[in-house]
């Protein structure tokens, strides 16, 4: 006796309104591709990412402003999320004081469950908006401040509730998203930033393009603000923090190219500023001492080029590998 046939396995339609966790039909045989055809899928996927961004740069440009409004106030500039969102938070905020030479409160990254889910996931952190708004009143979030909210699926509890604690205590909020957050996230967000970058090649894997165009936004957000507070002289960073002898030989090559010095002469300048690349730059310049210097730096908000008029030097070729 036949047996019958094997029933086939009929298609069933899911709807998922959060985009990112979407299923990509471009990548639906990536489990059957080369090394190369994965390479390629993937490079194809990630090249719409710069574009999803660029979709964005009002509102990240007025999260730019926001944040310098921030830093001018004495305020500072928050990050949090959970996962791969507030470890990309965590390590923006991380990489601020060795760059620009500020204190390691003024930006700051909370991420859902702690440190330690820094290096594992701490499962379940990330669905307590309650764990939210404690940590925001842990780390003395207060009105001045400006708090950004990561959450890729834009749906994430511990998010929104870091949001509306820092609303009521009168700070500045922002969210940045790849899928449109619901109302009750927006209900507490000053300045929304959704980068629409699709269903991912893994379904739901966020730190791929979703991560990517996260680390895109931080990355304009923070360095367009000190851009914008005087860490940079045309396109060279002066409040570095020689930590290390990359950073040092840096910090001499700068004074050097923009003050027409030699190494010893940059070298000295820099310990007579304080360790100070653009007090060094000024003092030189101006003829004055370091008092004199960080007065007209500080009459002109830190900006070099309201106190010294003239540009940095031109770019010559072959100029600005530092072997970093």
């Amino acid at each position: 006796m036949a047996l019958p046939p094997t029933p086939r396995p009929h298609s069933v339609t899911v709807r998922e309104s959060r985009v990112t966790e979407q299923r990509n039909p471009r990548t639906v045989d990536i489990d059957l591709a080369s090394p190369l055809g994965i390479v390629d899928l993937m490079n194809a996927e990630d090249r719409t990412v710069a574009d999803a961004v660029a979709s964005q740069r009002e509102q990240i440009a007025q999260a730019v402003a926001e944040t310098e409004a921030t830093f001018r106030r004495g305020g500072r500039l928050f990050y949090a999320g959970a996962g791969t969102s507030g470890r990309l938070g965590v390590l923006d905020a991380s990489e601020c004081p060795p760059t620009f030479g500020v204190g390691f409160d003024l930006v700051q990254g909370m991420i859902a469950g702690g440190e330690a889910a820094m290096f594992r996931a701490q499962e379940g952190a990330e669905d307590s908006p309650e764990g939210g708004a404690r940590d925001v009143d842990a780390r003395g979030v207060r009105a001045g401040d400006f708090v950004i909210g990561i959450a890729a699926s834009g749906t994430t509890p511990y998010v929104r509730g870091v949001l509306a604690r820092a609303k009521e205590l009168g700070a500045r909020t922002a969210i940045v998203a790849c899928s449109p957050p619901p109302a009750a996230t927006l209900e507490h967000v000053d300045v929304p930033i959704v980068t629409i970058t699709g269903p991912e090649v893994l379904t739901g894997s966020t730190r791929l393009k979703a991560g990517t165009a996260t680390k895109l936004v931080l990355n304009t957000i923070t360095t367009g603000a000190m851009i914008r507070v005087g860490k940079a002289y045309g396109n060279l960073m002066v409040d570095l923090r020689a930590t290390n002898v990359k950073l040092v030989d840096r910090s001499e090559r700068i004074v050097m190219e923009v003050c027409g010095v030699a190494r010893e002469d940059a070298r000295a300048l820099i310990e007579r500023s304080g360790g100070s690349v653009k007090t060094a730059i000024v003092m030189q310049k101006l003829g004055v001492d370091r008092d004199a210097a960080e007065r007209a730096l500080e009459e002109a908000g830190g900006v070099i080029r309201r106190v010294v008029p003239d540009a940095p030097p031109p770019v010559t070729a072959g100029a600005g590998a530092d072997g970093a």
